[in-house]
């Protein structure tokens, strides 16, 4: 089922709202609280997830959400379809006040998603994609605020290939393994030069998206949340996110939340 319009401008909408709530609290003193996991928390994370859930609620489609209470898989697993949202993934990024932080929103269905929303409040850059239609978009706004037309400002975005000469990696900023090393050294044996492109949040998957690096591989941990939106968009531009140990594509809305390791390229 192709989503419609209407979902994805209530997405892109929602995701906009809450960044610009991200923003007031980024402008002021950053107060950090640590959730059960030990994992931060901030105001800007509680505002964005009320704006976000307010305006998906509105859908009728159930939401998965970093800042919920997760239902039982007997209750989730019945769900045609249901959001997947990080209201604001890159909380540590957030914290060290580098701007690399984004609002993400993806809809599942059949475990994959179809439709995927990124917000970069920093910046105000919008990437957003419909992944039946197979095409990914790319905005650079002047405010946080939505407008008629703004889908058709926008411009469509396309990866690269790998060069002979070279080879684009994206990692994160901020949680290195190394598994990931290794795997970047077994790129040198086939590659003349390896680039290392350091980037938090779910940036990553929009740097693949828009042809600015070749690789993203997620040798440590990942949530649902943090990887949805950013598949979305990969997927949109023909763009796998492989398990590592499987030949297929990451999966949502399983019992456990928490991601394989995988590669994107």
């Amino acid at each position: 089922m192709m989503p419609d319009s209407n979902v994805l401008l209530t997405a892109i909408r929602a995701a906009l709202a809450a960044g610009s709530a991200i923003m007031e609290v980024y402008s002021n003193p950053i107060a950090v609280t640590l959730k059960a996991d030990a994992s931060p928390l901030t105001l800007a994370d509680e505002k964005a997830n009320t704006i976000i859930t307010t305006f998906l609620e509105s859908t009728g489609i159930p939401i998965i959400s970093e800042e919920h209470k997760l239902l039982d898989y007997n209750t989730r697993k019945t769900w045609p379809r249901c959001w997947m949202v990080d209201p604001l993934d890159g909380t540590k990024e957030f914290i060290k006040r580098n701007g690399e932080f984004t609002v993400n929103i993806a809809l599942i269905e059949a475990q994959q998603p179809v439709l995927g929303v990124i917000y970069v409040p920093d910046s105000k850059t919008l990437y957003f994609a419909n992944v039946p239609s197979g095409a990914a978009y790319k905005i650079v706004l002047e405010s946080h605020a939505y407008y008629e037309g703004l889908l058709a400002d926008a411009t469509p975005i396309h990866p690269q290939p790998i060069e002979a000469k070279g080879v684009k990696v994206v990692g994160s900023r901020s949680h290195a393994s190394a598994a990931t090393d290794a795997f970047i050294a077994s790129l040198e044996t086939t590659h003349k030069t390896i680039t290392m492109v350091a980037k938090g949040s779910s940036l990553k998957f929009c740097l693949l998206a828009e042809g600015l690096a070749h690789v993203y591989p997620r040798f440590a941990p990942t949530m649902e949340w943090d990887t949805a939106a950013g598949h979305a968009i990969c997927n949109a531009v023909g763009i796998r996110v492989q398990q590592v140990d499987s030949p297929n594509e990451l999966q949502y809305n399983k019992a456990d939340l928490l991601n394989p390791y995988f590669i994107a390229q």
